[in-house]
Protein backbone atom coordinates (compact mmCIF):
# COMPACT_ATOMS: atom_id res chain seq x y z
CA UNK A 1 0.00 0.00 0.00
CA UNK A 2 1.54 3.32 -1.53
CA UNK A 3 1.44 6.57 1.09
CA UNK A 4 0.74 9.98 0.19
CA UNK A 5 1.40 13.52 1.97
CA UNK A 6 -0.62 16.61 1.81
CA UNK A 7 0.95 19.60 2.50
CA UNK A 8 -1.15 22.51 3.31
CA UNK A 9 -0.36 25.92 3.53
CA UNK A 10 -0.46 28.26 6.35
CA UNK A 11 0.14 31.61 4.76
CA UNK A 12 -1.94 33.90 2.05
CA UNK A 13 -0.48 34.02 -1.58
CA UNK A 14 1.28 31.92 -3.66
CA UNK A 15 2.18 28.77 -2.41
CA UNK A 16 5.36 29.06 -0.34
CA UNK A 17 8.33 26.49 -0.97
CA UNK A 18 9.72 26.96 2.51
CA UNK A 19 8.48 24.48 5.29
CA UNK A 20 5.99 26.62 7.16
CA UNK A 21 3.75 23.53 6.05
CA UNK A 22 1.43 21.09 7.52
CA UNK A 23 1.64 17.82 5.86
CA UNK A 24 -1.13 15.63 5.60
CA UNK A 25 -0.41 11.09 4.17
CA UNK A 26 -3.33 9.75 2.19
CA UNK A 27 -3.31 6.57 0.83
CA UNK A 28 -2.67 6.38 -3.01
CA UNK A 29 -6.44 5.23 -3.87
CA UNK A 30 -7.36 8.90 -2.96
CA UNK A 31 -5.61 10.50 -5.46
CA UNK A 32 -7.19 9.91 -9.06
CA UNK A 33 -5.78 12.00 -12.26
CA UNK A 34 -6.99 15.48 -11.12
CA UNK A 35 -8.57 15.29 -8.32
CA UNK A 36 -7.39 14.65 -4.81
CA UNK A 37 -10.11 13.05 -1.53
CA UNK A 38 -8.58 13.81 2.01
CA UNK A 39 -10.63 11.96 4.57
CA UNK A 40 -10.33 10.72 8.06
CA UNK A 41 -9.03 12.91 11.55
CA UNK A 42 -6.83 15.14 8.54
CA UNK A 43 -10.53 16.22 7.77
CA UNK A 44 -10.70 18.01 11.18
CA UNK A 45 -7.53 19.40 11.24
CA UNK A 46 -8.30 21.06 7.88
CA UNK A 47 -11.27 22.46 9.21
CA UNK A 48 -11.18 23.30 12.53
CA UNK A 49 -7.82 23.28 13.32
CA UNK A 50 -6.13 25.36 10.17
CA UNK A 51 -9.77 26.89 9.47
CA UNK A 52 -9.11 26.80 5.59
CA UNK A 53 -11.69 27.44 3.14
CA UNK A 54 -12.65 26.61 -0.53
CA UNK A 55 -10.22 27.99 -2.82
CA UNK A 56 -7.42 27.79 -0.34
CA UNK A 57 -3.87 26.09 -1.62
CA UNK A 58 -2.52 22.84 -0.63
CA UNK A 59 0.45 20.53 -2.03
CA UNK A 60 0.21 17.24 -2.14
CA UNK A 61 3.33 14.74 -2.23
CA UNK A 62 2.78 11.45 -4.01
CA UNK A 63 5.87 9.79 -1.39
CA UNK A 64 7.78 9.04 -4.43
CA UNK A 65 9.24 12.42 -5.52
CA UNK A 66 6.43 14.49 -6.66
CA UNK A 67 4.30 17.69 -5.87
CA UNK A 68 0.75 17.96 -6.75
CA UNK A 69 -0.45 21.56 -5.98
CA UNK A 70 -4.21 21.94 -5.47
CA UNK A 71 -7.32 24.31 -4.27
CA UNK A 72 -9.76 23.10 -1.98
CA UNK A 73 -12.80 22.59 -4.29
CA UNK A 74 -15.62 21.08 -1.44
CA UNK A 75 -15.20 21.13 2.45
CA UNK A 76 -17.40 18.37 4.08
CA UNK A 77 -18.06 16.24 7.29
CA UNK A 78 -16.48 13.30 6.14
CA UNK A 79 -13.90 14.57 3.34
CA UNK A 80 -11.75 17.41 1.64
CA UNK A 81 -11.78 17.57 -2.24
CA UNK A 82 -8.87 19.12 -3.88
CA UNK A 83 -8.38 20.04 -8.00
CA UNK A 84 -4.73 19.54 -9.05
CA UNK A 85 -3.48 22.28 -10.61
CA UNK A 86 0.38 21.74 -11.37
CA UNK A 87 3.05 19.41 -10.17
CA UNK A 88 7.13 19.40 -9.58
CA UNK A 89 9.57 17.13 -8.06
CA UNK A 90 9.62 17.99 -4.48
CA UNK A 91 13.16 19.43 -3.26
CA UNK A 92 13.63 18.04 -0.13
CA UNK A 93 14.78 14.53 -0.87
CA UNK A 94 18.67 13.94 -1.22
CA UNK A 95 20.08 13.13 -4.87
CA UNK A 96 21.32 9.46 -3.58
CA UNK A 97 18.86 6.77 -1.08
CA UNK A 98 20.99 6.33 2.09
CA UNK A 99 19.89 2.90 3.80
CA UNK A 100 20.82 2.20 7.29
CA UNK A 101 21.53 -0.85 8.66
CA UNK A 102 21.20 -0.45 12.25
CA UNK A 103 22.26 -3.04 15.36
CA UNK A 104 19.15 -3.07 17.68
CA UNK A 105 19.78 -0.60 20.58
CA UNK A 106 18.11 -1.42 23.81
CA UNK A 107 15.02 0.51 25.38
CA UNK A 108 13.39 3.30 23.37
CA UNK A 109 16.40 3.99 21.38
CA UNK A 110 15.51 2.99 18.51
CA UNK A 111 12.62 5.59 18.21
CA UNK A 112 14.95 8.08 18.64
CA UNK A 113 17.24 6.93 16.08
CA UNK A 114 14.46 6.51 13.38
CA UNK A 115 13.00 10.30 13.92
CA UNK A 116 16.51 11.70 13.57
CA UNK A 117 17.53 9.47 10.74
CA UNK A 118 14.26 10.42 9.11
CA UNK A 119 14.95 14.74 9.31
CA UNK A 120 18.41 13.93 7.91
CA UNK A 121 17.19 12.17 4.85
CA UNK A 122 17.38 8.58 5.43
CA UNK A 123 15.99 6.16 2.82
CA UNK A 124 15.49 2.87 4.34
CA UNK A 125 16.28 2.13 7.66
CA UNK A 126 16.71 -1.87 8.34
CA UNK A 127 16.97 -3.34 12.04
CA UNK A 128 19.73 -5.79 12.69
CA UNK A 129 19.92 -8.32 15.11
CA UNK A 130 23.63 -8.50 15.66
CA UNK A 131 26.08 -10.69 18.02
CA UNK A 132 25.72 -8.31 20.75
CA UNK A 133 22.30 -7.45 20.50
CA UNK A 134 20.33 -7.69 23.87
CA UNK A 135 17.37 -6.89 22.62
CA UNK A 136 15.94 -10.23 20.28
CA UNK A 137 12.42 -9.76 19.26
CA UNK A 138 11.86 -13.45 18.74
CA UNK A 139 7.51 -13.22 19.05
CA UNK A 140 6.02 -12.67 15.64
CA UNK A 141 3.17 -10.55 17.02
CA UNK A 142 5.84 -8.75 18.90
CA UNK A 143 7.83 -7.59 16.02
CA UNK A 144 5.11 -6.22 13.98
CA UNK A 145 3.71 -4.04 17.01
CA UNK A 146 7.14 -3.07 17.09
CA UNK A 147 7.56 -2.40 13.29
CA UNK A 148 4.09 -0.62 13.09
CA UNK A 149 5.08 1.15 16.06
CA UNK A 150 8.70 2.54 14.46
CA UNK A 151 6.84 2.70 10.73
CA UNK A 152 4.42 5.59 12.47
CA UNK A 153 7.72 7.54 14.00
CA UNK A 154 8.94 7.63 10.61
CA UNK A 155 5.15 8.95 9.34
CA UNK A 156 5.42 11.07 11.62
CA UNK A 157 9.19 12.79 10.95
CA UNK A 158 8.65 12.56 7.29
CA UNK A 159 5.83 15.10 8.15
CA UNK A 160 7.50 17.33 10.52
CA UNK A 161 10.87 17.25 8.12
CA UNK A 162 9.23 17.86 4.69
CA UNK A 163 9.95 15.03 3.42
CA UNK A 164 8.68 13.91 -0.26
CA UNK A 165 8.53 10.53 0.74
CA UNK A 166 7.97 8.20 4.04
CA UNK A 167 11.38 5.91 4.68
CA UNK A 168 10.39 2.45 5.05
CA UNK A 169 11.60 0.27 8.12
CA UNK A 170 11.87 -3.06 6.89
CA UNK A 171 11.53 -6.29 9.04
CA UNK A 172 14.07 -7.15 11.45
CA UNK A 173 17.06 -8.85 9.88
CA UNK A 174 20.13 -10.99 10.60
CA UNK A 175 23.12 -9.50 10.42
CA UNK A 176 24.42 -12.28 7.10
CA UNK A 177 20.93 -11.11 6.04
CA UNK A 178 21.74 -7.25 5.79
CA UNK A 179 24.96 -7.89 4.31
CA UNK A 180 23.45 -10.35 1.46
CA UNK A 181 20.88 -6.78 1.08
CA UNK A 182 24.16 -4.65 1.06
CA UNK A 183 26.07 -6.40 -1.71
CA UNK A 184 23.07 -4.71 -3.85
CA UNK A 185 24.30 -1.50 -2.87
CA UNK A 186 26.96 1.16 -4.56
CA UNK A 187 28.50 1.92 -1.70
CA UNK A 188 28.66 0.56 1.73
CA UNK A 189 30.77 2.01 5.15
CA UNK A 190 30.69 0.34 8.52
CA UNK A 191 32.55 2.49 11.66
CA UNK A 192 35.62 0.49 13.10
CA UNK A 193 36.96 1.50 15.73
CA UNK A 194 40.63 0.29 14.54
CA UNK A 195 40.26 1.99 11.74
CA UNK A 196 42.26 5.30 13.01
CA UNK A 197 42.69 7.14 9.21
CA UNK A 198 40.70 9.85 9.15
CA UNK A 199 42.39 11.06 6.19
CA UNK A 200 41.38 8.34 4.84
CA UNK A 201 38.01 8.40 5.96
CA UNK A 202 37.77 11.76 4.63
CA UNK A 203 38.48 10.59 1.35
CA UNK A 204 36.02 7.28 2.28
CA UNK A 205 32.65 10.10 2.39
CA UNK A 206 33.59 12.01 -0.50
CA UNK A 207 33.09 8.79 -2.48
CA UNK A 208 29.31 8.96 -1.69
CA UNK A 209 29.11 11.30 -4.39
CA UNK A 210 27.56 9.83 -7.57
CA UNK A 211 26.79 6.41 -5.45
CA UNK A 212 22.88 5.78 -6.40
CA UNK A 213 22.22 3.63 -2.71
CA UNK A 214 24.60 3.83 0.11
CA UNK A 215 24.79 1.48 3.20
CA UNK A 216 25.40 2.62 6.87
CA UNK A 217 25.76 -0.41 9.24
CA UNK A 218 25.99 0.83 12.89
CA UNK A 219 26.59 -1.79 15.86
CA UNK A 220 24.13 -1.95 18.85
CA UNK A 221 25.92 -1.27 22.21
CA UNK A 222 29.08 -2.69 22.27
CA UNK A 223 29.53 -2.43 18.94
CA UNK A 224 30.19 -5.01 16.17
CA UNK A 225 32.21 -8.29 17.25
CA UNK A 226 35.13 -9.03 15.03
CA UNK A 227 33.40 -11.88 13.23
CA UNK A 228 31.09 -9.59 11.85
CA UNK A 229 33.99 -6.71 10.85
CA UNK A 230 35.99 -9.52 8.55
CA UNK A 231 32.23 -10.07 7.14
CA UNK A 232 31.71 -6.58 5.96
CA UNK A 233 35.57 -6.03 4.84
CA UNK A 234 35.03 -9.38 2.96
CA UNK A 235 32.05 -8.08 1.09
CA UNK A 236 33.97 -4.49 0.79
CA UNK A 237 32.30 -2.19 3.52
CA UNK A 238 34.65 0.34 3.64
CA UNK A 239 35.67 0.75 7.23
CA UNK A 240 35.80 4.34 8.69
CA UNK A 241 36.57 5.87 11.88
CA UNK A 242 34.99 8.30 14.27
CA UNK A 243 37.16 10.23 15.67
CA UNK A 244 38.69 9.50 18.80
CA UNK A 245 36.04 9.73 20.77
CA UNK A 246 33.65 6.89 21.97
CA UNK A 247 30.12 7.85 20.56
CA UNK A 248 26.53 5.73 21.24
CA UNK A 249 24.80 3.84 18.85
CA UNK A 250 22.03 6.43 18.88
CA UNK A 251 24.91 9.13 18.55
CA UNK A 252 27.24 7.20 15.65
CA UNK A 253 24.34 7.26 12.61
CA UNK A 254 22.93 10.35 13.14
CA UNK A 255 26.63 11.70 13.13
CA UNK A 256 27.66 9.92 9.56
CA UNK A 257 24.26 10.50 8.44
CA UNK A 258 24.51 14.20 8.95
CA UNK A 259 27.89 14.39 7.63
CA UNK A 260 26.99 12.20 4.48
CA UNK A 261 23.90 14.66 3.96
CA UNK A 262 25.71 18.10 3.82
CA UNK A 263 28.38 16.25 0.85
CA UNK A 264 25.41 15.08 -0.95
CA UNK A 265 23.38 18.28 -0.52
CA UNK A 266 23.50 21.54 -3.27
Amino acid sequence: MGFYCCQVKILYGKIPGGFNMHRFYVEENQIQKDEIVITGEDVNHIKNVLRMKIGDEIIICNGQGKDFYSIIRQISSDKVITDVISKKDTDTELPNQIYLFQGLPTKDKMELIIQKAVELGVYEIIPVVTKRSIVKLDEKKKELKKLARWQGISTSAAKQSGRGIIPRVTNVMTYHEAIDKAKNLDYNIIPYEKEEDIDRTKELIKGVKGKKSIGIFIGPEGGFEESEIRTALQEDVKPITLGKRILRTETAGLAILSIIMFELEG
